[in-house]
């Protein structure tokens, strides 16, 4: 136990505590009936430690680590895709203190919003100025959402955006970390306040109804977020993706031939059923109109030449997070195939369909 304590930076204290609450229990024993760890026990501490420093509960450890749908192989998917999260967040935070101690050597004011906004969702900073060309409420997606809020009357919308699916018939209360975002709500919409999932500033069943819709992915603690909706509201209505199908990749053209780099923008992405899980919700099928008016990722999954529109992209976080050369080489060969028919011979029996399940999915609760 000693030697283990040392390779991994902990004290023998804390594997002595990892043993008596069960997180991690040495399985083997040396000739002198010391403790000893197997190359499992092995596995399963440097999981627990690596979610440790990213700085998760040690019950919420256990759940995960507890998992058996998953293996070492996904936890390391899982904490590479938390890491890459964080580092982004850290440079979008440098980037923002680096302006303000630019501000400041120059003498211009800072303002209160300014000085807060390092803590918000960068990302959405990025893409947001795009959100009002392309990003709206699509009608058929909206009527299957506002079905789930059931008769609740007050609404917590949360990752809110630019306002798109908040229903007009009740008392939405929005919450969005982008100062961007905030800034382009329409006039009249619901009132704002920068917040974010996994930290709710609200009581405990403050509102009927908590709704996320196409956001979970950017919160850096999935799981936390749904807690918190589950927390302040007797009902949660997300929608969000499917990663747990095998192939779920293959699903879309666009993923399958030309951006393979999506499954790693959502490698750190809990499964489905872990989210159902956690707030005890079941899931529900969305699918994707040929002519969603929303210019979410796969809305144009019948309208390909969409696809290669800078400003449509803009508004689509994915190219964003695969980076500029996935971006360009996808949209090269994407041209290439549109215009040689490669594109239309692939994905001939699209033609005909009205509708595609590309793995949005409501999950209700």
């Amino acid at each position: 136990m000693g030697r283990v304590a040392a390779l991994a930076g902990v004290s023998v204290r804390t594997l002595h505590h990892y043993d008596a609450i069960g997180l991690v229990r040495p399985s083997a024993r040396t000739p002198a009936g010391y403790r000893a760890y197997a190359a499992a026990d092995v596995e399963r501490l440097r999981e627990v430690l690596a979610y440790r420093r990213l700085g998760f509960g040690l019950r919420e450890i256990a759940e995960l680590v507890g998992d058996p749908s998953t293996d070492a192989v996904a936890h390391l998917i899982r904490l590479r895709g938390l890491l890459l999260e964080r580092r982004a967040r850290a440079d979008a935070m440098v980037a923002a203190i680096d302006g303000e101690l630019e501000a400041r050597a120059k003498g211009l004011k800072v303002t209160p919003e300014e000085q807060l906004e390092m803590l918000g969702a960068r990302l959405y900073d990025a893409i947001g100025g795009a959100y009002t060309a392309t990003r709206r409420t699509e009608p058929r997606i909206a009527a299957q959402i506002w079905d789930a809020l059931g008769d609740g009357r007050t609404v917590l919308n949360v990752g809110a955006g630019t306002g798109s699916y908040e229903p007009a018939d009740r008392e939405v209360t929005a919450v969005e970390p982008s100062a961007v975002m905030r800034e382009q709500r329409p006039a009249g919409s619901a009132p704002c306040v920068a917040g974010a999932a996994e930290s709710l500033p609200f009581e405990d069943r403050a509102f009927d109804v908590a709704m996320a819709v196409s956001t979970v992915h950017h919160w850096v603690d999935p799981i936390a977020g749904l807690r918190e909706m589950r927390r302040v509201a007797r009902r949660v209505v997300v929608l969000t993706f499917d990663t747990d199908e095998p192939g779920w990749q293959d699903r879309f053209w666009l993923t399958r031939d030309y951006l393979p780099e999506f499954a790693t923008v959502l490698a750190g992405f809990p499964s489905l059923a872990g989210m159902a899980g956690a707030i005890s919700a079941r899931v529900e099928a969305v699918p994707v109109p040929w002519d969603c008016a929303d210019g979410l990722f796969e809305a144009y999954w019948r309208r390909p030449e969409a696809y290669l529109e800078d400003h449509v992209r803009r508004a689509m976080s994915v190219w964003t997070r695969v980076g500029p050369e996935a971006e360009e080489r996808a949209v090269r060969s994407l041209g290439d195939d549109l215009d040689s028919g490669r594109w239309a011979e692939r994905n001939s029996g699209l033609a005909g369909l009205d509708a595609a399940d590309l793995g949005l999915r409501l999950l209700v609760a």
